[in-house]
């Protein structure tokens, strides 16, 4: 009997190939006996008789949970979720899929192989952020790839100091900073000019964005290391923070952004030949060998 018997499914439903890719999963679950619990915004782009669950409940279902879409929709389950255990696996409906690595064309034959119990299960670990105004907490919010301090809607130059672990490092100016964990290394931190990070690496990346000085590079740090942000009283603009894209929060001169790694990790469920530089050739256009 597989260790997963409820298996829960949360699908990209504004994208008509991850709800086609979605019915054909749930087709082949049902036929193999398995116990389906629906997210509730994904039920209502497909025919079901399945158990329907909020998101942020799913996790207590469920043995296992399954994503159809892109990384975006790994990344929002991961937030909800990883405080639950619960593992991930991803089917591949977007673009280029560093986290949901199961093709379309694979699902029956990939899932099926998974639930049998061959596979291997990989931890990553989250980032909390919290901004806190005059002594009080004003927003908080966790993020699986970056949290991301940015000018928002006008582009300009911001002011920010930087500490980690209680420590000044620097006063910068510049469009932003990126800080990435090694899952976030291939996103926005690539893009901006950070290091590609092994997933399996404890360290996080803070990569600044277009700073006002020749000389600031990203910097590699340990993965316990704790951060501070203050948002510099001299700032015209507002800046924004944001954990994944999302959890948008602006900021004003004075505020505190606190950034430290999340308690809870999540487990990323992959087939067994799964390889992240065979990852990385073919997503990030590398050379093939012989």
């Amino acid at each position: 009997m597989s260790e997963f018997q409820n298996i829960g499914l949360i699908g990209r439903t504004e994208s008509s190939s991850a709800v086609m890719s979605l019915t054909r999963l749930m087709a082949f679950l049902e036929k193999e006996g398995y116990a389906i619990v629906l997210e509730e915004e994904t039920s209502t782009a497909v025919r079901h008789s399945a158990r329907i669950s909020p998101r942020d409940k799913l996790g207590e279902l469920c043995d296992l949970v399954i994503v159809v879409g892109g990384d975006g929709s790994l990344l929002s389950a991961a937030r909800a979720l990883a405080k639950f255990s619960v593992p991930l696996l991803g089917i591949n409906r977007g673009r280029l899929g560093f986290l949901t690595d199961i093709t379309p064309d694979e699902v029956e034959q990939k899932v099926g192989e998974v639930l049998a119990g061959k596979y291997m299960a990989e931890s990553r670990f989250l980032l909390d952020m919290s901004v806190s105004r005059n002594g009080s907490l004003v927003a908080n919010g966790s993020a699986l790839n970056d949290v991301v301090l940015h000018p928002g809607e006008f582009i300009r130059m911001i002011e920010f100091d930087l500490f980690i672990d209680g420590q000044f490092v620097y006063t910068q100016r510049s469009d932003g900073l990126i800080i990435s964990t090694p899952t976030g290394s291939t996103a926005y931190a690539l893009s901006g000019g950070g290091p590609i990070m092994h997933p399996k690496l404890d360290a996080i990346v803070l990569v600044p964005l277009n700073p006002h000085t020749l000389s600031s590079r990203p910097i590699v740090v340990e993965g316990s290391s704790e951060f501070e942000l203050i948002i510099g009283e001299q700032n015209i603009t507002k800046p924004y923070v944001t954990c994944d894209g999302h959890d948008q929060v602006i900021t004003k001169p004075g505020d505190r952004i606190r950034i430290h790694k999340k308690p809870h990790r999540l487990t990323l469920i992959h087939p067994l030949e799964h390889n992240f530089y065979g990852i990385c050739r073919s997503k990030l256009g590398w050379a093939g060998g012989a």
